[in-house]
């Protein structure tokens, strides 16, 4: 468990466009910059409790549950 304040998860959006997910988790949890990453993409593996990797496909729709990281 981390000391990570808000919401820190958001299963409910998978399968919802990237741009949707990323306003939404920014709403929900203003401590947090949302961004949007291609599946595949290499991103830094350091631990963040400001930073959300919002995993989007080709389509640009949410493949993986968006979280605290």
């Amino acid at each position: 468990m981390t000391d990570c304040k808000g919401k820190s998860s958001w299963p409910e959006l998978v399968g919802v466009k990237g741009t949707v997910a990323e306003t939404t988790i920014e709403r929900e949890n203003p401590l947090v910059n949302a961004i949007i990453v291609a599946e595949g993409t290499t991103v830094t593996g350091d631990f963040r409790c400001d930073r959300v990797w919002v995993w989007v496909n080709t389509n640009g729709i949410v493949k993986q549950v968006p979280k605290i990281g």
